[in-house]
């Protein structure tokens, strides 16, 4: 397995913003209870929320000491769910550890605080933030995390199909989990001819942190090196936006491992609706389809 969980091309010790996901180790109880009713938008009273348990609060209490043990690493925001915990962390200045380090030290704290060991599971996902990307975007998802999964456990039926799912100002049919268009960490796939092989190389480092560390993947993964990504992605644990030519028929259903892609909630397919042979022409929309879902919905 190609699994590539930290970047190859990145200096962990340098001046950053991450955003880091613990998850829970599965002997641990939960770190809250979801409650509330997801109807209610956020921030208002009787939104969907995260009620602590004595473990999760062992944990708040550990990030409101961050910065007293790491003074040079700040905590700007953070989430805690039931099985997992986001981090929006930045390090304001350069350290001596890598941010491995930094993490392995707070979850010992986490472990002193709540008087037990192995709170969290091994190791940790981290994505970094470009300077492309919105701190106001993060900040909204992360406030969101709990009025999304009261979404799922009460309306499963959102993660089937749609015949007019909006992107860019046009309709799309799309099946599959729609939550994975609001990650703001989305990465297109797409591998041209006239690429060099360092440049093959630097993406797909890229592509493959980026789906070992929760981020998703969008194209419509039509060449033999593009398939080849998907692949070696979906050993990492990967989540994908995969853009159809065709369109989908009233019974239309994914087969095969989409299929099951789509079950574990880790695919949401778009059809282009470009009926006919798949051209050059063709290929060159579905990209731009691809384009457009990252620059439009994130």
């Amino acid at each position: 397995m190609n699994r590539i969980l930290r970047a190859p091309w990145h200096d962990y010790t340098q001046r950053c913003i991450y955003m880091i996901t613990l998850n829970k180790n599965p002997l641990m109880e939960n770190f809250g209870i979801l409650q509330g009713d997801y109807r209610i938008q956020t921030g208002q009273k009787g939104a969907a929320f995260i009620s602590s348990t004595a473990l999760g609060k062992a944990i708040k209490n550990t990030l409101r000491r961050f910065n007293s043990t790491e003074p040079n690493v700040r905590v700007l925001q953070y989430a805690l769910m039931p099985d997992h915990l986001h981090i929006l962390l930045f390090v304001e200045y350069p350290t001596e550890d890598t941010l491995g380090k930094i993490i392995a030290r707070f979850k010992i704290e986490v472990n002193k605080a709540a008087g037990t060991t192995g709170v969290f599971a091994k190791g940790f996902n981290d994505q970094i933030l470009k300077s492309s990307r919105s701190l106001a975007v993060l900040y909204r998802y992360l406030q969101e995390n709990a009025r999304r999964l009261a979404v799922r456990r009460a309306r499963p039926e959102f993660f089937r199909r749609v015949n007019a799912l909006e992107i860019g100002g046009k309709t799309f049919q799309a099946y599959g989990n729609f939550q994975l268009l609001d990650c703001p960490f989305k990465e297109q796939v797409i591998v041209h001819r006239a690429d060099s092989s360092e440049t093959r190389l630097k993406n797909r480092e890229q592509w493959l942190y980026t789906a070992a560390n929760g981020g998703v993947l969008v194209s419509p993964f039509i060449s033999p090196a593009e398939k080849e990504i998907r692949k070696e992605a979906e050993e990492s644990g990967g989540r994908f936006i995969l853009i159809l030519s065709e369109p989908m028929e009233e019974r239309y259903k994914p087969a095969g491992r989409d299929f099951e892609l789509c079950e574990a909630g880790r695919l949401v397919i778009v059809s282009a609706n470009l009926p006919g042979d798949l051209s050059r022409q063709t290929c060159i929309t579905m990209n731009g389809l691809a384009q457009n879902i990252i620059f439009n919905l994130r």
